[in-house]
């Protein structure tokens, strides 16, 4: 590794984006439907040269609420997408859109490329390749997206812009903190199902399971993903493994926590991990119990 912690510039320099993403995404359209007492919005963002869907549900009440930027996970479920905010996937116990509207939480979900309404864009290897090869990354490209539908969150009149997390599982979890890591304003972050160090994953040939998209060229050279989570800190951030998990196997995980907790050992009440001791890559009921809480404390007014 090269001398010096890793800082956000470096890690946006990383992705293929040297200046930064932009931060900018408008509506081109948007139906909105009540969905229960709710109302459940379809979006179409642009968002540089991109059309990107969306799902955004709002609870009943005038606000302003706190919110979650919902990064949506892989599974090569490539039809999915934002629709899992709504429709969930058998990895989750159910839908997270609902159950954070049901406590006064708003949530936001894009479709990513390859996924949902960006299929053609597709396939996912070819994606990653062609951005290789102009000096670019698709874990840029997925990021500097989120970075945008974050930006637009915040700047709804509705949407508390001080009270919005990031929240993910799986693919969507390595999102959430990353995302949570490069942009400052993202007020604490959830992850599941997806914690670990690359380096010992590439060692024991795991590294494989994961998809293209997550391919950073150079960043073992100066660090790993342990260090991308410590730039959340002193932030609240939430850890939740399943121990059986063949994606976070010990001897990736634990490099990647002692290092997240050196990161927090000046505010060690923010940093949370709930590690199931008999469960592979999935949701529990009691990971969910401990996301809601963390939701719930750490967005209040």
């Amino acid at each position: 590794m090269t001398e010096g912690p890793l800082t956000r510039g470096r890690l946006w320099h990383l992705l293929g984006l040297p200046g930064g993403p932009t931060r900018t995404a408008g509506t081109i359209t948007g139906t909105t439907e009540a969905q229960g007492p709710n109302a459940l919005t379809r979006l179409l963002l642009r968002i540089g040269a991109a059309e990107v869907p969306g799902l955004y549900l709002c609870p009943e009440g005038p606000g302003p609420f706190p919110a979650v930027l919902y990064c949506h996970a892989h599974g090569n479920r490539f039809d999915r997408g934002a629709e899992e905010l709504i429709l969930g996937r058998p990895a989750l116990v159910s839908p997270y859109g609902p159950a954070l509207a049901e406590r006064g939480i708003a949530s936001l979900c894009i479709d990513l490329a390859p996924f949902g309404g960006r299929q053609a864009e597709g396939p996912e290897a070819a994606l990653a390749k062609a951005l290789h090869w102009q000096g670019r990354t698709l874990m840029g490209q997925m990021l500097a997206e989120l970075s945008a539908a974050f930006y637009w969150l915040a700047a709804r009149p509705e949407i508390d812009a001080r009270r919005i997390a990031a929240l993910g599982l799986s693919m969507g979890g390595t999102h959430a903190y990353w995302l949570a890591a490069l942009e400052p304003r993202v007020a604490a972050c959830a992850h599941l199902c997806v914690f670990a160090d690359l380096a010992p994953l590439i060692a024991s040939g795991a590294h494989d399971l994961h998809g293209p998209y997550m391919t950073v060229p150079g960043l073992l050279a100066e660090g790993d993903m342990g260090d991308v989570a410590a730039l959340v800190a002193p932030r609240p951030q939430l850890v939740c493994i399943g121990a059986a998990d063949p994606l976070t196997p010990e001897t990736a995980r634990d490099p990647a926590l002692a290092r997240l907790r050196a990161a927090y050992a000046d505010t060690p009440d923010r940093l949370a991990l709930h590690v199931d001791p008999d469960t592979g890559h999935r949701e529990t009921p009691a990971m969910r119990a401990a996301v809601l809480a963390f939701l719930a404390y750490h967005l209040a007014p």
